[in-house]
């Protein structure tokens, strides 16, 4: 990070400044929006003293982001069309970012502050999806085109599930609890403990059970919220200082020689299936690809030939100039954009499909990437935010999703459901809401016990859950287009 200034202007300066304070308070606030449900169970069944519920989350928090790996963080990146990301580099695609982010932020607050659970991964995807209409809507193109359609529906489709599992997984869990300790104080809550045992915290093993799932949701929050804040800040670095990060300079000769042997294979690959592409990809075509922030899948095979051109005998990529670098990262995005394609194509079989699915990981491992820097940043920035405002979320999930306070054994079959749920998706790099899943979970858990629920509750949680999408999508793509006309 020191030298990440060095050359810049001072208006550059300042407009970086500002979007990374756009960025590290946006992973602040879903710190405190977001972990408040990671601690709210630990705190109310007395299982933890609160200062000590919400240091311990943030410190498993920061160690969630810096060993959760990056594959979430460029499943949200590559929400917007490959057409966008070639631009994030224009004053267009700075206020792509800025609007984005500030949408996400104003809705974050919002319901933080009238104590309600909304998803902060809801938030975050309705903004860059409403980014990517408006952008369409004022470039004259259709607007299904205007985003990643594909991986808006994987990733919508991931947001839906998820509640929908941890409801019924956390019930039947409790269930199972409730079958085989039958008799444990774990059923008690922590009133009816107090006033049967005099003792203010749970039996022993449920306590430990409770703590080590609080810091698993935590630790695994930490690997899937906090990578979108990852691919934020990415984004704003592209964006601004583009010589310095549209590849990864550190990159070895190795990473360098199989991002070049992934396009010379994938040329390979199009040369001896011509006869299957050719309506798809020309292998006669002369015009170099990209046109200014265009990819155009006829075009695939000259791009290719001066993408292994460009990489032949490069060791480390300050052998390349700054324009070169941006060129070589718009060639790789649209590259993999076509091999993406061509793997969805119904003649190409499942093997081939493997084969491509291989050559695009080395395709994008120098440019698909975050410096350590960026990672302990977004670490601090979520751990902190842990520490702060969680009392209003731990009562509303404490005590006003069921219609009696929360037994012990809810908390453990909800954190234990919660815990595995979001961590099994950090591993196969889809977004979920830690809001959802764990409040779905604890609803799952008052339903097996019959414990009922509050209607008001229930229908403000669900109210935040309807409305986050369309007011962030709404917010974010009105700031953008607001923005643009400003400046024209």
């Amino acid at each position: 990070m020191p030298d990440i200034f060095s050359g810049l202007d001072y208006g550059v300066a300042i407009s970086l400044v500002l979007a990374l304070g756009f960025v590290l308070t946006y992973e602040f606030i879903n710190g405190f929006h977001d972990t408040a449900n990671a601690v709210a169970t630990v705190i109310y069944t007395k299982a933890m003293p609160p200062h000590l519920a919400v240091i311990a989350s943030g410190i498993c928090n920061f160690f969630g982001v810096i060993l959760g790996g990056l594959g979430v963080a460029y499943a949200i990146v590559h929400l917007l069309p490959v057409e966008l990301l070639l631009n994030v580099g224009s004053g267009q695609g700075l206020i792509m970012v800025f609007s984005l982010l500030a949408a996400a932020i104003i809705w974050n607050l919002g319901t933080w502050y009238l104590g309600l659970p909304a998803s902060s991964s809801h938030t975050l995807i309705g903004s860059i999806l409403g980014v990517g209409l408006a952008h369409a809507w004022m470039s004259d193109i259709p607007l299904l085109e205007g985003i990643n359609t594909q991986k808006a529906i994987d990733i919508m489709l991931s947001l839906l599930i998820s509640p929908t599992v941890g409801l019924i997984v956390a019930g039947g869990l409790l269930l199972l609890l409730k079958k085989f300790r039958a008799d444990s104080r774990m059923h008690n809550t922590p009133d009816e403990r107090k006033a049967l045992d005099g003792k203010k915290h749970p039996p022993f093993w449920t306590r430990v059970a409770l703590i080590a799932s609080s810091m698993g949701i935590s630790f695994a929050h930490g690997s899937n919220d906090g990578q979108k804040g990852i691919g934020l800040l990415m984004l704003v670095l592209i964006g601004i200082v583009p010589g310095k990060f549209v590849v990864d300079m550190q990159s070895t000769t190795y990473q360098i020689e199989r991002t070049h042997d992934a396009a010379l294979h994938l040329q390979q690959f199009y040369s001896r299936n011509s006869y299957r592409l050719n309506t798809y990809i020309d292998p006669n075509a002369q015009s170099p690809l990209p046109p200014q922030f265009k990819c155009d899948t006829q075009q695939t095979m000259p791009a290719s030939h001066e993408l292994v051109n460009k990489l032949t005998g490069v060791h480390n990529f300050e052998q390349l100039s700054e324009a070169e670098r941006i060129r070589t990262r718009r060639l790789l995005l649209c590259l993999d954009d076509t091999a993406k394609k061509v793997s969805k194509l119904p003649s190409i079989t499942s093997a081939e499909k493997a084969d491509l699915d291989r050559l695009r990981k080395d395709l994008v491992a120098t440019t698909e990437y975050a410096p350590s820097w960026v990672i302990v940043a977004i670490a601090l920035a979520l751990g902190l935010g842990t520490m702060i405002g969680w009392k209003r979320i731990v009562l509303t999930v404490g005590e006003k999703i069921g219609n009696k306070g929360m037994t012990y054994s809810q908390g453990v079959a909800a954190q234990v459901t919660a815990a595995a749920a979001i961590g099994i998706a950090s591993l196969t790099g889809m977004p979920v809401s830690t809001t959802h899943v764990l409040s779905s979970a604890v609803a799952g858990t008052m339903l097996a016990n019959r414990s009922g629920l509050q209607s008001q509750t229930v229908k403000n949680i669900l109210l935040a859950w309807v409305l986050t999408l369309p007011v962030s999508m709404a917010l974010a793509g009105g700031l953008f287009i607001a923005a643009s006309h400003w400046l024209k």
